[in-house]
């Protein structure tokens, strides 16, 4: 899946997710230069990802920027497209990627 990895810290007396770690947000963007329209990412994650005029897909959240937090609910969902992307055209990461799909590539 390429360098696209979610992060997890460790935090003292924190028992909201196995092994004391805590969440931490996550941030998306579409690559729309290897988007191919094929429509998994719409399928899965419906509430985070739509197409524009040429079919490619873009975050909703924020027309996208990668710069809003992916609400917690949708976090299955998300992980669902970014797993189902045959092109690794969406990138996830624990920090807002400010418009730039390829910020930390």
């Amino acid at each position: 899946m390429g360098n696209n990895i979610i992060f997890y810290i460790r935090r003292n007396n924190i028992d909201d997710l196995p092994g004391g770690l805590t969440r931490m947000p996550k941030y998306t963007i579409v690559d729309k230069d290897t988007c191919i329209a094929c429509g998994a990412c719409g399928a899965a994650a419906p509430d985070i990802f739509d197409y524009d005029d040429e079919g490619l897909s873009y975050n909703i959240l924020d027309e996208n920027q990668g710069t809003a937090e992916i609400p917690e609910i949708l976090e299955d969902d998300l992980m669902d497209a970014f797993e189902g992307c045959p092109t690794e055209s969406i990138k996830i990461a624990d920090e807002p990627f400010d418009g730039d799909p390829l910020k930390y590539e």
